[in-house]
């Protein structure tokens, strides 16, 4: 017999553990087409919305037996992203298995001495594992000592947009009802605080007026300083998706990789935005190509604002944006020219030292040309992370829960009967934003910090004056999945979190939709849900009678219904959490219907224009509302807006010059930004995935224009020193004429760019100006292995 190689026995066999992995079984479920090895074969799945960018996409992730997570995929029926799923999203498991997992409680024994000498005097003792009472016990005595010495507001909290909106309203809730104190932000103070202030200030209320189908239904799109290709993945596939060839116009300094695919890109000057947008402002009132009608009807301030435009002429805006007179007449006629413009915004305005004028610039443009509530209007701020509405809405840090006002009485009053607590609980004044409290430690007046899921060490402007100011805070305590972050490593008290899919609650995104996030998975060690933490300090502080009736996520949703009631963020129409699942998550406003459970709150003012499209008889749930609006659902089709008028404001002030402009010392201006769509903030979830942190760069680039290069000696990918008058970076350089001569960009996902950053604030939403300081570059010997994020 001719004899046969037992290797290729081995490489032929039918069964064995090389085969088993290789064999591919349906994936079943409602899956599709895929197949997967079956290892990984689900025996159920269950929809979650991510926990990454406001997008809000929902991924259905596939569950073993014991209902722990396998593995996910795209959900190809939830209408944010009907299947699609950045990097981001088909890696979300990935963190949670990371091996720097904060696992157990851990606390300095320095942390333990009340005037934390051995802290001050940089010899800070070892963190080191204890038990939960000992955790829970320490961060009541110690927060109640520096209140007793140096009152009930020298204690701070800075919070997130990346837990769910239940644990967000506790934790408010805790700070300001329980704990007795006041200064509470979050750090969507670093993303969102502009459009927050920017809407509230024009509309009266918080409130974003579009849904993602106006991606597809708008002829004209306006992105300024915005780069969804990278920033929103699916957001761009949405505008890839519209059937109108529209114009795709996108103003920003860099050459993004949406602008690249844009019709027309406006490279105007760094932080000119305003003058172009009064300069276009200007053409259309001189050319009458306004919507009089609306603006008689809908708005204040008209007059006013068309005497200030004649100041703004192209001719006089031109040499301060760096943008040709013809050309701004000719953006102007484009917008005009459009059946429905729509005008959409992220960071490169949120973070500007003039941003929120900037934002009410481009909701001026939509509404002297009535573009708003039709489909593909709009003035649409996208948001950030992933629940910064909800932040905005329900972690009572800048308003009171449910988008209330701290200053009012009646709604003090109000609060206090719902939760059942006295009204003398509730603060009569607003909190400091998030620069306030850092200049508060660093005067004195906060001694003590909670920090909840952020990592300000790294993200803050100016990062290495917080590593400065914390050596004058008497207790630190820093609640995160992870104790290697920047900011724990400088904690007295580290308390170990749970973290996407290891708890439920919903998020709210960008277009205002509720969904609902499913816990797929058990926290590591003895990490507990944010929500649990709370319970457990709560009990310790001694105010747990206070939140009897806070017992779960799903408690806390019912208790958040009735705080919107009335409110134009009411969702008193909205079940449970089963009924954002079952819907596709549901966009606010969602109030009760009249004579069914929950009637006691009215339609809210502009909720009639909220339904833009058909709505349907649900049969289902005949027994909860009548009618089901539809999936898809924009604000103020009616054109009454949530001032006490009902029309909108028209703002504007005179643009101001750069805080730091360029020198003969320092003659670079550095803009920061995304990288690519695989880096998150400031890595701490996207760096513990292999597969992301292939996908971008493993340490901090700049990008410098070819001309300016040359004339330094650069070479490409070569090291360079960037200095500004608050510190030094290291990078590699990268030769592209994707920025203008004369400016640099950087990837802001790396702890060495924000040692660079200058701490200029807008003035209205105090969020701080990333986007441009000034700064030197040149070459370097060797790469400081420290920029790396």
């Amino acid at each position: 017999m001719l004899a046969i190689d037992p290797t290729l026995l081995a490489l032929h066999a039918r069964t064995g553990p090389m085969t088993s992995e290789l064999v591919r079984v349906p994936a079943a479920h409602g899956l599709g087409l895929p197949q997967v090895p079956a290892r990984l074969a689900p025996a159920s799945t269950v929809s979650s919305v991510c926990g990454f960018c406001a997008t809000g996409c929902s991924l259905q992730v596939h569950l073993a037996p014991d209902g722990q997570a396998l593995n996910l995929a795209a959900d190809p029926a939830y209408p944010v992203n009907l299947g699609m799923a950045c990097p981001k999203g088909w890696e979300a498991l990935t963190p949670l298995a990371a091996p720097d997992r904060a696992t157990v409680p851990l606390l300095r024994d320095s942390a333990k001495i009340i005037n934390h000498k051995s802290l001050i005097q940089n010899n800070p003792s070892p963190l080191q594992p204890t038990d939960w009472p000992t955790a829970a016990a320490t961060f009541a005595a110690r927060f109640k000592a520096i209140q007793a010495a140096h009152g009930p507001h020298s204690i701070a909290c800075l919070s997130t947009g990346q837990i769910p909106t239940e644990e967000m309203a506790f934790l408010g809730a805790f700070f300001k009802f329980g704990m007795g104190a006041l200064h509470l932000d979050s750090n969507t103070r670093q993303c969102m605080a502009t459009a927050a202030t920017a809407y509230k200030q024009s509309f009266g209320f918080d409130a974003p007026p579009y849904t993602y189908a106006d991606f597809e239904h708008s002829d004209c799109l306006v992105f300024v300083g915005s780069n969804p290709a990278i920033a929103h993945p699916i957001m761009w596939q949405r505008v890839m998706m519209n059937k109108n060839a529209p114009r795709i116009i996108v103003l920003d300094p860099r050459r993004t990789e949406t602008a690249a695919a844009a019709t027309d890109h406006v490279s105007l000057r760094p932080k000119s935005d305003l003058w172009l947008l009064y300069a276009i402002a200007h053409v259309l009132l001189a050319e009458d190509r306004i919507n009089r009608p609306f603006i008689e009807n809908h708005t204040t301030g008209f007059a006013e604002f068309a005497a200030f435009l004649v100041a703004y002429s192209p001719e006089r805006a031109a040499p301060e944006c760096g943008i040709p007179a013809d050309e701004i007449r000719r953006l102007a006629r484009l917008i005009a020219d459009a059946k429905a413009a729509s005008f959409w915004w992220t960071m490169g305005v949120n973070q500007g030292h003039e941003s929120t004028r900037t934002a009410q610039a481009l909701i001026n443009l939509a509404l002297i040309t009535g573009g708003i509530g039709r489909p593909g209007t709009g003035a649409n701020s996208i948001t950030g992370q992933c629940n910064a509405m909800g932040s905005r809405l329900f972690a009572n840090a800048t308003s009171l829960l449910g988008g209330r006002d701290f200053k009012n009485p009646a709604h003090r009053e109000h609060v206090a009967r719902l939760l059942e607590i006295p009204a003398e609980r509730i603060p009569t004044e607003n909190s400091w934003a998030y620069d306030q409290i850092i200049d508060g430690i660093e005067s004195g007046a906060i001694k003590g910090l909670w920090v909840v899921a952020t990592n300000p060490a790294h993200s803050w402007i100016d990062s290495s004056r917080f590593a400065r100011v914390r050596r004058k805070l008497e207790f630190l305590v820093v609640q995160d999945m992870y104790s290697t972050t920047d900011t724990a490593r400088l904690a007295d008290l580290v308390l170990p979190a749970a973290g996407w899919g290891e708890k439920t609650g919903f998020f709210i995104n960008s277009e205002r939709r509720l969904g609902r996030i499913a816990k797929v998975a058990r926290p590591p060690g003895q990490a507990l849900s944010d929500f649990a933490i709370f319970q457990l300090l709560a009990r310790a502080w001694g105010c747990a009678e206070l939140f009897r009736a806070w017992t779960s996520p799903e408690a806390v949703f019912q208790i958040l219904k009735k705080l919107s009631a009335g409110q134009p963020c009411d969702i008193t129409g909205i079940r449970d959490h089963a009924h954002l699942a079952e819907k596709g998550g549901i966009q606010w406003p969602y109030p009760a219907s009249p004579g069914m459970p929950n009637d006691q709150c009215p339609m809210p003012n502009s909720a009639a224009g909220t339904v833009s499209d058909h709505s349907s008889l649900d049969i289902g749930h005949s027994s909860f509302r009548a009618a089901e609006p539809a999936q898809e659902r924009r604000l103020f089709a009616d054109g009454k807006f949530f001032t006490a008028n009902q029309r909108a404001v028209i703002l504007f002030d005179a643009p101001r010059p750069l805080p730091e402009p360029p020198c003969a010392d320092y003659p670079f201006l550095l803009n920061t930004g995304r990288g690519s769509s695989a880096q998150w903030h400031t890595g701490t979830r996207t760096d513990k995935s292999d597969v992301l942190r292939k996908l971008a760069p493993r340490s901090l680039i700049v990008e410098i224009h070819p001309a300016d290069a040359a004339r330094l000696g650069i070479a490409d990918a070569s090291p360079v020193s960037i200095r500004s008058r608050r510190g030094e970076a290291r990078a590699t350089a990268v030769l592209t004429a994707t920025v203008q001569p004369g400016q640099l960009f950087a990837p802001m996902h790396f702890e060495a760019v924000n040692r660079l950053t200058y701490p200029a604030f807008d003035p209205h939403s105090r969020q701080p100006s990333y986007k441009a300081c000034a700064v030197r570059i040149s070459a370097a010997t060797d790469l400081n292995q420290n920029s790396s994020g």
